[in-house]
């Protein structure tokens, strides 16, 4: 095919799509299904008329071919756990007996029963059920949901193409089951998986699937040669099958690197690749290796994780350059837009101006629409569409909204002594201990605690005009007092007042920041059920005046117990943010670290002796390449160091991170200069308490030893066991205990009883410490 037919050719598409419904409707319906108080028959019409509206508006907006399978009561990678029938053992019996209680059982545990491991889907905010093999695990095709689903699309009149992870990228994401040595590697299991996608794809062939996308995101990494070798077998058998559908391979998030010859050359009919931000070298890498001829090429121009309208002329232009390298160049985001919120225009509080700036799934998908017509029929067809989005960037570009003077000349000022503690580690901890007294195996929690339907009611009238500023400020006292009471006569030894004032961890600090900009319908799941919305970074960062002095010197005032400041650190602050991409990630960082020194120095003054600036997303936002990483560290460690190192020798700095692999960052851990980390470690068995130990990891941290994300309540004696784990890696005299993260999520009986055992476990095995 010539480059002129191929471009007349051009389709739009998208590889997945937001599920939660204009107004979160699935998660209503999963919570009020756990609740009792939604009938499972009621819960599946509730998805199934989110999964037909969610089609018929891409349809609707000019999607040539819409995805399927992407939709999941929970998580994309457990709905293909079950599709290839890799059912831990202790969730078989649940499964075969009601198939939806079962697969909530692995998602969120039982009583009885712990859960999947859970942790971040590569470098964004999204959190996946891990996988667990081992060399015993038998894989069976169960195709049920992925073609009931395309069955579902066909009968809407609609060109449908399923979406499924794919086998490498799959076993990649899985780890060991327990008991099964930590050195197997479940991409051994390669050959006996392969069979199980065979017999899927036959079963969506029959089902009326021309297309079936197999997502390979793992491959975007830096991989081995014995990996590539699994990648090149892989797509070698299943390009070798007769009965199957025309396979897309898409990978995303970043450039491909060594995996794209392997998979150009793969005997498969069409690639979809990311062509956004980092992942633009894979314009350049696939010209050198000949391009796609013959094949589909679906191009992901259109970012699939920002929020910031597309220059569409730029993107035309990259198409263009395409059209030459693959027999057909179709149209997509990046990504699946499953990571960004569903409509912009929903937002009518946000100014007109900065509204036309931004772009949420909805509007990308009309981006989309409008780059295929523009690459099908000419830019004469779209010059309306050219005209506007070359005003909206510039008026951004220009706009006295993006830049501060001030803030920019403090930044520059910054100097390496900035972000230095005054005294050394070794110093500083003999100081903090005279001056806190803690005991060994001291306990704390990590900050929030449950945020109830009388707080967010609170929250409402507020905004509603129902109640003034002093009836919900009397509100959060008593919550506060409530917290402070029971953490007291629990024995909690360093307290936090719970947050009550605060309606998430990001958001919160970013309405009280200039230059970010808070929505209030941009949802985006963060796992399972839970939504958040992310702020939105439109300008330069300062902050006008105390964001949390107040209310953790009010908690302070009802204890003598040290109570922590607690704070987001700025690298969260921008990886759960919608961030400018006008200017150097690193730029920002110390924008946001700076306003963060003011609140820390404010908070000291104020008596706070324990400050917590949390840090979760550090792992998350490490670049998938080892390439990128140094730049990246040397950046994200220092900007927090500059948020922390303003305070006496005697004050006491924690962070916390949860839900990531660890490992190949400890040395940044330590480059944080914390004086202690808390981190989540209930799930993965104290895994991370051994990966700070092998480093030598010489200061204080807190493995969790309570799984929040679960409503189970672990015994006494189960966090005792585990601590008595973490005491094999970290001695006692540095050792802490909490849970695994915050409590906002939870209910107050659950807290209690969680905690009361968190504490009577530290009691116990402090007990059994040999006399100093």
């Amino acid at each position: 095919m010539t480059a002129k037919s191929a471009a007349a050719a051009a389709r739009a598409t998208v590889y997945g799509y937001p599920r939660q419904g204009p107004n979160r409707e699935l998660k209503k319906a999963i919570e009020g299904y756990w609740k009792g108080r939604v009938t499972a028959d009621a819960l599946h019409a509730t998805a199934a008329e989110l999964r037909r509206n969610n089609r018929q508006r891409l349809a609707d907006a000019g999607v040539h071919e819409v995805p399927t399978g992407d939709f999941s009561y929970y998580d994309h990678v457990l709905d293909t756990t079950v599709m290839v029938g890799a059912i831990p053992d202790r969730h078989r019996a649940a499964v075969e007996a009601d198939a939806t209680d079962g697969y909530f059982a692995m998602a969120r545990g039982t009583q009885d029963v712990a859960p999947l491991e859970m942790t971040k889907w590569f470098d964004t905010n999204y959190h996946y059920l891990v996988p667990e093999l081992g060399p015993d695990t038998v894989f069976t095709a169960d195709s049920a949901k992925q073609v009931g689903e395309l069955k579902e699309a066909l009968a809407q009149g609609l060109t449908a193409r399923p979406v499924l992870v794919g086998p490498v990228t799959y076993l990649l994401l899985a780890k060991p089951a327990p008991g099964v040595p930590a050195d197997f590697e479940p991409l051994t299991l390669l050959d006996r998986l392969l069979p199980v996608y065979a017999e899927v794809l036959a079963d969506l062939r029959a089902a009326g699937a021309e297309w079936v996308q197999l997502d390979e995101p793992a491959l975007v990494q830096d991989r081995t040669p014995a990996e590539l070798n699994a990648a090149e077998r892989a797509y070698r058998d299943l390009g070798a099958l007769t009965d199957r559908p025309k396979l897309l391979v898409a990978s995303y998030f970043d450039r491909l690197g060594n995996a794209l010859p392997v998979l150009a050359n793969a005997p498969v009919e069409g690639l979809a690749l990311d062509f956004t931000d980092a992942a633009a070298a894979n314009l350049d890498a696939l010209a050198a290796v000949g391009g796609l001829p013959g094949k589909r090429l679906v191009a992901g121009v259109v970012s699939g994780r920002n929020i910031w309208i597309n220059d569409l002329q730029k993107s035309l232009s990259t198409l263009g350059t395409l059209l030459g390298l693959a027999d057909r160049v179709d149209v997509a985001a990046s990504c699946s837009l499953l990571h960004v919120p569903l409509d912009a225009s929903a937002e009518k509080d946000v100014d007109p101006q900065i509204l036309r700036w931004l772009a949420f799934a909805q509007q990308k998908t009309a981006e989309i629409v409008t780059l295929a017509k523009g690459l099908a029929q000419g830019t004469d067809a779209i010059t309306g569409e050219l005209a506007a989005n070359r005003a909206d960037l510039a008026s951004r570009a220009s706009s006295p909204i993006t830049r501060d003077p001030a803030v920019r000349a403090r930044a520059a000022a910054v100097t390496d002594a900035d972000a230095r503690r005054s005294q050394p580690y070794a110093e500083r901890t003999a100081a903090q201990r005279a001056h806190l007294r803690l005991p060994l195996l001291p306990t704390t929690t990590i900050g929030s605690f449950p945020q109830t339907g009388e707080l967010r009611t609170a929250r409402a009238d507020l905004r509603d005009g129902r109640i003034d500023t002093a009836g919900y400020e009397e509100r959060i006292k008593a919550e506060i007092q409530e917290v402070i009471s029971f953490q007291e006569k629990t024995g909690i030894d360093v307290l936090v007042h719970g947050e009550p004032e605060r309606n998430d961890m990001v958001q919160y600090f970013a309405e009280q920041l200039t230059g970010y900009l808070a929505t209030q319908h941009g949802w985006v799941q963060s796992y399972g059920t839970r939504y958040v919305r992310p702020p939105i970074l439109a300008g330069d960062i300062s902050r006008p005046e105390p964001m949390t002095v107040r209310w953790t010197a009010y908690a302070q005032s009802l204890s003598d117990r040290p109570v922590k400041g607690m704070l987001t650190g700025p690298v969260t602050m921008l990886a759960w943010s919608f961030v400018r991409d006008d200017q150097p990630l690193g730029d920002t960082a110390r924008q946001v670290a700076l306003a963060l020194r003011d609140e820390v120095n404010d908070l000291e003054a104020a008596g706070t002796s324990v400050i917590q600036v949390d840090e979760p997303a550090l792992r998350e936002t490490l670049p998938l390449r080892a390439a990128d990483r140094d730049a990246y560290l040397a950046w994200a460690t220092e900007a927090f160091r500059l948020s922390t190192s303003g305070v006496r020798p005697d004050t006491q700095i924690h962070t916390h991170m949860c839900y990531a692999e660890f490992g190949d960052i400890v040395q940044a851990i330590d480059a944080l200069d914390a004086d202690v980390i808390s981190l989540e470690a209930a799930r993965s068995h104290m895994q991370v308490a051994r990966e700070l130990a092998a480093h030598g990891y010489p200061r204080e941290a807190g493995p969790g030893v309570y799984d929040i994300h679960s409503p189970r309540v672990p015994s006494a004696a189960e966090a005792a066991d585990l601590l008595r784990t973490g005491l094999k890696a970290i001695p006692a005299e540095r050792l802490w205990v909490n849970p695994d993260c915050g409590l906002k999520t939870r209910a107050w009986p659950e807290t209690r009883a969680s905690l009361e055992n968190l504490v009577a476990a530290a009691r116990t095995v402090r007990s059994e410490l040999p006399a100093s």
